[in-house]
This record gives C-alpha cells, structure tokens and sequence, in this order.
C-alpha cells in the first residue's frame, strides 16, 4: 500500500497570498508532481490547515480541485480550519456520530485511523472524550490488525519552543499515548503542524511530520519564537508491505512567478 500525505497547504481566499507566497501554486505543483510520480497510491492524506483562516472560498478552490484528482482522498482539519465551512464545502466527508471529521481506511495491509484534532479558537490541538471514545471503538475493531494513525497536532514534542507550545493538549497526548500502546500494534503516527521533517519515536512507536506546500518554519530549537523560511515544498510517501513501512519525503518545484 503505497499512502501519498501532503500538509499545511495554508489555502486563503484565491489572489491572496500566505507568507508572501501564492499558496495555491504550491498545492497545484504538488497534485501535479503526485500524480506525475506516484499516481499508483491508494490515499492522499492531507493531514490539516487545508486553509489559512477556514474562508469558505479556499475551501471551495480545494473542492475544485479535487474533483479532478484521480486519487481517493481523506481530509483532516487543523488549527487553521473551520469545520463548518469545511462540511459545507465537502458534504460527503465522513464524519463520526458528533460531527468530528473522523473516520477509518481499512487495507489489507491494516487500519488508517484519521483523527480531528481542531479546537476552535486555539491554536493547539484537542481530543476530547468524545473523540478519544471514539477512537477506543475503532481500535477495539482493529484489535488483531495494524493500525496507523493521522492527525494534525503532533501529541509528541518536536523540541521546537515554539511549536511545542501549541501542539496537542498534554493531558489528551498522554491519554492517547496511552491508548495506542495499549492496542499494541499502531505502527507509526503521522502528523502536520510543524512545517518541517523530523522524525522519531514516541512511546516506541515511529512518529514523522512534514513540510507544508507553501511556507516552512525555520528551525528555532532556543527561544520562544519560530520563524518563516522558504525551504522547498515537500510531500511524503508512504510504502507499508507485510514486512513494515517505509517513508519518503518528496522536495517538488515550484512554477516561476509571474512577471
């Protein structure tokens, strides 16, 4: 099973721009070199802040855009989204039985769990109970299968100042931290949030983020502040067979600018 996540695409309203970049060149360069390389994936990923200030108009632009892509795809919300502008434009994305954007992929290969992690008017990251019940539902299903989970905030710190102030919850990480080890056999956690690569372990259990497709943010591992930089956009790849998963960052071209 080959997995394609892109993150942090920071979509405002179309003509506008986010860091001083145009944010839908690098989403369209990013679909574009998708399918130019790994049109053979079975799910693209896109793993939250799927806007810059959740404006219904970015939403619709992504919506567009999608229709025309060939590859099935599954959306998470970050910080930066709004889930009703969201549900408006993309009404037959799954939701669970309290409306969260939460739902299950399942593969021969083990269960994708994608987790909404969107606290409305914060910019750190929540499971509350009734999202952790969920979760504890669909991992009883998954109970003798491998499972990978995907969600915006990192639970884990990154040792970024900045970022680590604004991750998910301390309280709710711990608890699902708690949750995952007790099910035995999450294989990895895939997160966005921090426009950067890195990647580790969290409990023993294999974690990674990203790159975003507009702006990056610098790494600032002193101080409390974390500022833009203009590293390339980047996607990643996942290849997951019986023997375990391997996973690709994938740096990507961005057209000219205009003159």
């Amino acid at each position: 099973m080959k997995i394609v996540q892109v993150t942090d695409l920071h979509l405002a309203r179309p003509g506008e721009t986010v860091a001083g970049l145009d944010p839908y060149a690098g989403l369209d360069a990013c679909l574009v070199d998708i399918l130019r390389h790994h049109a053979d994936a079975a799910v693209c990923v896109l793993t939250g802040d799927l806007t810059n200030d959740g404006q219904p108009e970015a939403y619709a632009a992504l919506a567009e855009r999608l229709r025309a892509f060939p590859i099935p795809v599954r959306l998470l919300l970050g910080n930066h989204d709004d889930r009703p502008a969201f549900r408006g434009a993309f009404p037959d994305a799954e939701v669970d039985e309290n409306g969260f954007v939460q739902s299950v992929l399942d593969w021969p290969t083990g269960r994708l769990i994608f987790l909404d992690s969107l606290d409305p008017g914060h910019v750190g990251g929540r499971l509350c109970a009734a999202r952790l019940a969920w979760l504890d539902a669909r991992l009883e299903e998954a109970a003798e299968r491998t499972v990978y989970v995907f969600l915006h905030h990192p639970p884990f710190a990154v040792h970024i100042p900045a970022i680590d102030a604004c991750r998910l919850a301390e309280a709710d990480a711990d608890a699902l931290a708690h949750r995952l080890k007790a099910h035995g056999g999450v294989r990895h956690v895939f997160a966005g949030h921090v426009h950067r690569p890195i990647f580790g372990s969290w409990h023993g259990i294999p974690v990674s983020v990203l790159r975003g497709t507009n702006h990056q943010m610098g790494l600032e591992m002193t101080g409390a502040r974390a500022g833009v930089s203009y590293e390339a956009p980047a996607y990643g790849i996942a290849v997951i067979d019986a023997a375990g998963l391997m996973l690709h960052m994938r740096e990507f071209p961005l057209p000219p600018p205009r003159s």
